[in-house]
């Protein structure tokens, strides 16, 4: 039996269809490394309490319960990240200026301000995913 080819794909679909290959490789399943934009974490997230006002954090500073702002245990202090709760879809950007929290689950500690803009003030802690946004400024 003979075998007869009539037709041959042409250089310019086989570009095509490599190019198209290629990027779905690309695309698929790529993580952003720790503190790199687009990592993220899931847990929960609790916040400081009002006696904290004025104490120092981590970064020098005085806690302010009315800015946006975040304690996170390893996250490089400045990175700016986005933490949705997840029981509500409601999301806030905070700045991370602290270490914390050291309760096993808890992923984040929040300001005041910031969890009044997710809702769960009354509750104390939700469940949350975090995404770094914009990392910590190289020294």
């Amino acid at each position: 039996m003979i075998l007869r080819i009539t037709r041959l794909p042409s250089f310019f679909t086989c570009l095509l269809v490599l190019a198209i290959s290629l990027s779905l490789v690309s695309c698929a399943g790529s993580k952003a490394n720790f503190g790199q934009k687009g990592y993220t974490e899931e847990g929960k997230a609790s916040y400081y309490s009002r006696k904290l006002q004025g104490r120092k954090m981590a970064n020098g500073e005085p806690y302010k319960r009315h800015k946006l702002t975040a304690a996170h245990k390893k996250l490089p202090m400045g990175t700016k990240v986005k933490v949705t709760n997840l029981a509500n879809n409601r999301s806030v950007k905070v700045k991370i200026t602290d270490r914390g929290p050291f309760v096993r689950g808890r992923i984040v500690d929040l300001s005041e301000a910031a969890a009044k803009k997710l809702g769960y003030i009354d509750n104390g802690v939700a469940p949350v995913k975090m995404k770094v946004i914009k990392p910590a400024a190289k020294k």
